[in-house]
């Protein structure tokens, strides 16, 4: 049963929603407030805390939020968001390698709306630990989803990239 409701919910949009007209950390302890009406321990909270770090510019404060969250069992489509988020920070702090493991271990979970990012976080990941052709795969496989023609063409080159030297 998820510790959040539908009022929270929209609170929580809204509070996003308002994150370019408030200074950093004034949105940060708006979140922080909001998170505080969550039960202690709460994934969903540790997700929201560690996300409205990311994108105030403390990436070193919301990787381990964003672990705790995971090991609390963060459920669904925020899951994914996760790991996501932790890769894309991990790399920004320079531990780009842990970023492609975790990002590349995703991509063995069931496909959804967010699988695009989860291979174009990766393909960042590989072109830092010089593996270009693969970066370059891994993006056009993103991309070739969202073409109007030429995807499974697509598909197949970027796969072909990685069967050529």
């Amino acid at each position: 049963m998820s510790d959040v409701g539908v009022a929270w919910e929209a609170r929580l949009e809204a509070l996003w929603r308002s994150l370019d007209a408030r200074e950093p950390g004034e949105f940060v302890s708006s979140m922080d407030a909001l998170v505080d009406e969550l039960p202690p321990g709460s994934a969903i909270g540790a997700f929201e805390r560690a996300a409205a770090r990311d994108s105030t510019g403390r990436p070193a404060e919301a990787v381990p939020l964003y672990e705790a969250a995971l090991a609390a069992g963060l459920p669904g489509i925020r899951r994914r968001r996760a790991v996501i988020q932790m890769a894309s920070s991990m790399r920004n702090l320079g531990d780009s390698k842990r970023a492609a493991g975790m990002l590349a271990a995703e991509l063995e979970q069931p496909v959804d709306e967010l699988e695009p990012a989860v291979r174009a976080f990766l393909a960042l990941a590989l072109a830092d630990l010089g593996r270009e052709r693969e970066a370059v795969a891994m993006s056009l496989s993103a991309l070739s989803g969202y073409l109007p023609r030429y995807n499974r063409s697509l598909a197949r080159y970027a796969e072909d990239l990685l069967d050529r030297p």
